[in-house]
């Protein structure tokens, strides 16, 4: 968060934000959907959905055009995040705690959360027509002093070596073994000396610069606060053995993991997904080749391996399950607040799209593994 807010502050998406030029409605959203896809899978669904829909005010007048393309923020957004270990909160989770590698999730989860994004898209391309309404005034930064004070190279800089470190993260962690927060702790610390390095070049007013200890102020503490309380209260749930039960039930009822996540996706879209994922990762330990052994089942025991297709289908389904309500995930949060995009009209419009999208990126998952074997 420190690093997405620092290159923001900086200008460094504006480079993305100001290359779109286009105004045919067909043509934007794909473009739209493909960026948001990509951006959320390097930065976070949340932070990529506010800047996406940043740029939407700039290029949309009509509201009602802006939250066709604020929903498909959301889906990118969500399908975007679900295939990369830092692209949300669950697959940082997952992937944190050893569930699973970025070596394996990312092969075998990008084709079908790639699949769950573009079928929504082109269903929804098939009903928009003609060129989009431009606002009535442009709203830039101008009116950041800050920004008129730095050089564009120096906005460029900020975004590479900002991008860069958000993409170390995962080499650091295969590389050395240790915990992520290592890694971006590192990267926050090359940007805090670069940055002091640029203003020292930079003769800038004190009051107009952004010293990481003023962007520390601004981002979102009470965010931190909520996952924090979830996952504490779930630890709850498992210490007091609910969850247990509840894994032991899935077992006995359904007996099959592409059914238990499949269900788990759905209830996302109602729950919140992090408490789910919490929940899944407190019901179900990765299995180890003592456990497999000793397991009355131990093929089924199998899919709870690192890497496993449990945890691996859990990513995907916890992910893109949730873009099916507009409150299912993180994302469709801040645009449907940001926006303003009513509950009714997602569920009448979009939350269907969504499905179909949810299911077909699920069954070319399960077409890789059962029927492919990949």
């Amino acid at each position: 968060m420190i690093t997405v807010e620092l290159i923001d502050a900086h200008g460094g998406f504006m480079f993305i934000t100001n290359r779109i030029k286009t105004n045919q409605k067909k043509k934007l959203l794909l473009l739209v959907a493909f960026i948001t896809f990509f951006m959320s899978a390097i930065l976070d669904n949340l932070t990529t959905s506010i800047v996406m829909v940043m740029l939407m005010r700039k290029l949309l007048g009509n509201y009602k055009e802006r939250w066709v393309f604020g929903s498909v923020i959301i889906i990118a957004a969500n399908s975007g995040g679900a295939w990369s270990p830092i692209g949300d909160v669950t697959t940082i989770m997952l992937w944190v705690r050893g569930n699973i590698s970025s070596s394996s999730t990312i092969p075998h989860l990008i084709l079908p959360s790639l699949v769950s994004m573009i079928v929504p898209v082109l269903i929804m391309m098939r009903f928009l027509h003609g060129k989009v309404t431009p606002p009535d005034a442009f709203t830039y930064n101008e009116n950041d002093k800050l920004l008129k004070e730095l050089r564009t190279k120096e906005k460029l800089s900020i975004l590479i070596l900002g991008v860069l470190c958000l993409i170390f993260v995962p080499i650091f962690k295969t590389i050395t073994h240790l915990p992520p927060f290592m890694g971006i702790l590192m990267g926050v610390g090359i940007l805090w000396i670069y940055t002091e390095l640029m203003y020292k070049r930079n003769i800038v007013n004190e009051d107009l610069k952004l010293r990481l200890s003023k962007i520390v102020r601004r981002i979102d503490g009470a965010t931190l606060l909520f996952f924090l309380g979830i996952l504490l209260a779930v630890d709850a749930l498992r210490c007091s053995g609910v969850l247990t039960d509840f894994a032991f039930w899935l077992d006995e009822t359904v007996g099959n993991v592409y059914a238990v996540n499949l269900i788990i996706g759905t209830l996302s879209a109602v729950v919140d997904n992090v408490p789910l994922v919490a929940g899944a990762i407190g019901m179900y330990p990765v299995a180890t080749d003592a456990i497999i052994a000793t397991a009355t089942d131990p093929t089924y025991m199998a899919n709870f391996v690192q890497d496993g297709i449990f945890w691996q289908f859990l990513a995907y389904c916890a992910g893109v399950g949730g873009s099916m309500l507009i409150i299912g995930s993180a994302a469709g949060v801040v645009v449907m607040g940001l926006e303003r995009i009513n509950f009714i009209w997602y569920l009448k419009n979009i939350s269907l799209l969504a499905l179909i999208g949810y299911l077909a990126g699920a069954g070319v998952y399960i077409l890789q593994n059962v029927v492919l074997g990949l």
